[in-house]
């Protein structure tokens, strides 16, 4: 039986006089990887940062995990620690090492022992496939690896989402299939549930479950992969495919 762990309903945000976010209803499966995409400026990213409250919405209903999210800071501070969050920059601390990174959030938010964090953390950076460099510093390795950093440090506080926010963009083009690589293994090795910004189209076709297209605040469509690329029914995602195609 399937059961709901992120519910957006009638959810709107406001920058000023703009309307990012448009009456948004999402209801997302446990388990479930979804890929969100569409131009830029369409609210993508705003729409997953109000998941974990990085981004405050005005109106509508957020749960996550059957917990409303609501202006308690006890509430946000228990729903982060369920939701992971990958950014575009890996906003890693340039002063600790790799190992050091991973092990900060179990020790301090999940008071585990320090050998158990490091013992978690190598087997994150195992599956990420950097074992080796869990010494190092992040300014002594490539973007793509930092990334990957990035995603296992998320992963020692077992998430039970995981949002990644364009992952790959701030990346040169042969880094981004090593991440890519990683999130798609992930996604296979793992049931966790996922939802994805991103303009990667054959990770989408390779990982997801559901295909969100958002357009000016709204969420303008949604299907399975193979009919959003193959048969879209909206004629602005239509467009939105032509020009990412062409």
């Amino acid at each position: 039986m399937s059961e709901v762990i992120v519910s957006l309903q009638k959810v709107n945000k406001w920058y000023g006089d703009f309307h990012v976010l448009q009456n948004i209803d999402l209801n997302v499966q446990r388990g479930e990887r979804i890929v969100i995409c569409g131009p830029s400026g369409s609210g993508k990213s705003t729409m997953i940062r109000c998941i974990n409250r990085l981004e405050e919405h005005q109106s509508g209903l957020i749960k996550v995990n059957g917990v409303e999210l609501i202006h308690d800071l006890k509430r946000i501070d228990a729903i982060r620690k369920e939701v992971g969050m990958v950014f575009q920059h890996f906003n890693l601390f340039p002063h600790l090492t790799v190992l050091e990174n991973l092990t900060l959030g179990p020790t301090w938010v999940l008071k585990k022992p320090l050998a158990e964090a490091q013992a978690i953390a190598m087997k994150y950076l195992e599956r990420v496939r950097i074992p080796d460099q869990a010494h190092k510093y992040p300014g002594q390795l490539s973007g793509g690896q930092q990334q990957r950093v990035a995603i296992a440090r998320s992963l020692c506080m077992s998430p039970k989402v995981m949002l990644f926010d364009e992952p790959t963009s701030a990346l040169d083009p042969e880094m981004v299939k090593e991440v890519l690589d990683v999130m798609v293994s992930l996604a296979e090795e793992t049931k966790m549930t996922m939802l994805c910004v991103t303009h990667e189209m054959g990770f989408a076709r390779k990982v997801a479950d559901r295909v969100i297209f958002m357009d000016r605040g709204e969420i303008v469509e949604e299907n399975v992969p193979e009919r959003f690329f193959g048969n879209p029914q909206t004629d602005r995602a239509r467009q939105f495919l032509n020009q990412i195609v062409h």
